[in-house]
């Protein structure tokens, strides 16, 4: 019969939020610079660009839940969806492949013009010890890994106590390693200003602490869902998005751990 549909593809009905999502990025950018700049509008723009980043990744993910509701995920379409959460995990491990760039760049070849005696950690300065907070967030990490794929196992072998319990275990790890941090960073011996090893230190762990946080809210949603009794055995594409992401965050930790904490405050002086 003509038009009649013979494959499994979902054709998507027009829908606003693939242009109001770059509109809300610009917006959110040009707030940023903005702000980084001083600009008086800066603390305004920032802000309104935020909630509109909010606004749109809401109503988007929401159209694709309903999506899945309806029967449209179909074997193909379920399967690209995994692609693109590859694809999109894989660009943010490039994301912080720059972060380790820079942060190498400046250890490996201190100049005396950046670094304070041409070494690294730079003479006098005081660093922050690995074998502390670090490591016991390095625990909470891994600890919470285990939790996330205790949840994951639950539901698919149709525990649905065992992956709440799972789920509120791991949100609950997440949002203790962000107060650790949170408290590391206002107790921390050095500023992010005025020096190379400060400025590519908090940028490094403060991008993957933003990551957690993301990934907690992600958690989160997952739990709500999981209370509704959205998740099946068989259809939880949702939640094995959030697991992946939170294993990536696990896994950039403890790079992290390892190449800034303990290689990076090699032969410093360690802050009480």
């Amino acid at each position: 019969m003509a038009g009649a549909k013979d494959h499994q593809y979902h054709i998507l009905p027009p829908s606003p939020w693939p242009i109001l999502s770059a509109f809300s990025a610009l917006v959110m950018a040009a707030g940023l610079i903005m702000y980084m700049h001083a600009y008086p509008f800066g603390k305004i723009v920032l802000p309104i660009g935020a909630a509109l980043v909010t606004l749109c990744m809401c109503s988007w993910w929401s159209d694709v839940i309903k999506e899945g509701k309806e029967g449209h995920h179909t074997p193909v379409v379920s399967l690209h969806l995994r692609y693109g959460m590859i694809l999109f995990i894989a660009s943010e491990v490039m994301f912080f492949v720059g972060w380790f760039w820079a942060y190498f760049d400046a250890s490996l070849f201190p100049k005396a013009a950046e670094v304070v005696g041409g070494v690294w950690p730079p003479k006098g300065m005081e660093v922050i010890n690995p074998f502390h907070f670090p490591l016991l967030n390095t625990l909470i990490l891994l600890c919470s890994g285990t939790t996330v794929t205790w949840a994951h196992h639950a539901l698919i072998h149709g525990d649905r106590k065992g992956l709440k319990t799972g789920l509120w275990a791991t949100i609950l790890l997440g949002l203790l390693f962000t107060s650790i941090q949170a408290y590391e960073y206002a107790d921390a011996p050095f500023a992010f200003k005025g020096n190379i090893y400060g400025a590519t230190f908090f940028m490094a762990t403060g991008f993957h602490g933003f990551h957690v946080i993301i990934g907690t809210i992600f958690l989160i949603a997952c739990q709500i869902r999981a209370y509704k009794g959205e998740f099946t055995p068989r259809a939880h594409f949702g939640f094995e998005a959030a697991a992946w992401y939170w294993h990536f965050v696990d896994v950039v930790w403890l790079f992290l751990f390892l190449t800034i904490y303990v290689w990076g405050g090699w032969g410093g002086t360690y802050a009480s």
